[in-house]
């Protein structure tokens, strides 16, 4: 019920005024990891009208993503083991400035880790959803959904829940879809299959080749929209 309330408000939220910008305090959780993505942007800029992978650790480590995606020309910034509140506070830092073609986005796992219920979790996407349609209107977003590890088996029915909510809200929004990569980390027993480091959280290479097999078609579709919102 209450998540079904969250639901309502976001759909409400949508058609709000844009959210202000506030700039984050030099001493914010994972400012160095920003102040880098500035530096080296202004040393390299990145390709505008490419698609960005956004979130938390699982994108951060994702150092094979532009081979995996290529030729369609894709953006990581993915930084530290961020929240879906983090990716909100650097949104003008690591989301606004590319101007993307689609953003693909994970992150709430670590939110639910932190003790966050799946409605709070939902009501910080919903900030997202709204300095996406305040800076960068239309532009897709890519929900990946958070997925099962051996670290946080445990965690598995509120990581669905947070999934199939947003799922819902998909179903009310043009520019928001859900890509479950949860079922495809799962074996036959229904528990994580062997593709995590030693600490059982963070992806190895097969992992992410699974990733990619399911992504990498979405970014295609993604590749042939016009840039800019």
């Amino acid at each position: 019920m209450m998540l079904r309330s969250v639901i309502a408000l976001l759909i409400a939220g949508a058609a709000t005024a844009g959210v202000a910008a506030q700039a984050p305090s030099p001493d914010a959780p994972f400012a160095s990891e920003i102040a880098a993505f500035t530096k080296a942007d202004r040393s390299a800029p990145a390709p505008r009208c490419a698609t960005l992978f956004v979130g938390s650790s699982s994108i951060r480590l994702w150092q094979t993503l532009a081979f995996d995606m290529a030729p369609y020309p894709v953006v990581n910034r993915g930084f530290g083991g961020s929240t879906i509140a983090d990716v909100n506070l650097y949104f003008d830092q690591v989301v606004a400035p590319y101007r993307p073609r689609a953003i693909f986005f994970y992150a709430g796992e670590n939110d639910i880790n932190a003790g966050k219920s799946p409605a709070q979790v939902v009501s910080d996407f919903a900030v997202f959803l709204r300095k996406k349609d305040s800076r960068l209107g239309r532009t897709p977003v890519i929900f990946i959904s958070l997925k099962p590890s051996k670290a946080r088996f445990a965690q598995l029915s509120r990581q669905s829940s947070v999934n199939a909510a947003v799922r819902r809200l998909a179903g009310q929004r043009r520019d928001l879809q859900v890509v479950d990569v949860a079922s495809a980390m799962l074996g036959k027993d229904g528990r994580p299959r062997d593709i995590f480091q030693d600490d059982q959280l963070h992806m190895t290479a097969e992992g992410y080749r699974i990733w990619t097999r399911i992504l990498r078609p979405k970014v295609a579709a993604a590749a042939k929209r016009p840039c800019g919102g």
